[in-house]
Order: C-alpha cells, then sequence, then structure tokens
C-alpha cells in the first residue's frame, strides 16, 4: 500500500488560555528515519514528523524544543 503523501498534525491549544488547536500540514519526503519509516516535513522543512498507526504523529528527536515528546493527532489528506 502506498504511504499517504500528506497529514494534518494538530497541536493542542495553551491549557488554561482556551486558544484554539494550531495545525500544521505535512508532506511525505524522500527521507526515512532510523528505522526506515517515512519522514514528513511542513512547507519550511523545519517540522519533521513520523508518522505510526496511521493516526499518530512522532516529531523527530533530533528537533528542538518541548514538541519533541508529544504524541500528536495526524489525520490523512487526501
Amino acid at each position: 500500500m502506498p504511504a499517504i503523501r500528506r497529514y494534518a498534525i494538530t497541536f493542542p491549544g495553551t491549557p488554561g488560555t482556551h486558544a484554539p488547536p494550531r495545525v500544521v500540514i505535512v508532506h511525505l519526503t524522500t527521507r526515512t528515519g532510523f528505522d526506515g519509516q517515512p519522514v514528513y516535513a511542513d512547507d519550511s522543512g523545519t517540522f519533521l514528523v513520523h508518522i505510526r498507526d496511521g493516526r499518530i504523529a512522532e516529531p523527530l528527536a533530533d528537533q528542538p524544543g518541548p514538541n519533541r515528546t508529544q504524541c500528536l493527532h495526524a489525520e490523512p489528506l487526501p
């Protein structure tokens, strides 16, 4: 089965602020991670994720910032 080419990744709003969630679109790249899984990136190429179980986005560990340990919701896009 071919890999899904695009996902919408949802970042939750900041707790206690009632801020809406933020959505980032990622696209399949030619890169693979250490485990051979495809790598997806946003348009800027700075946000990189693996998609696990078809719905869970895991930011790559070599990225700066607090998001690298989060599991985020991934929604496949046509």
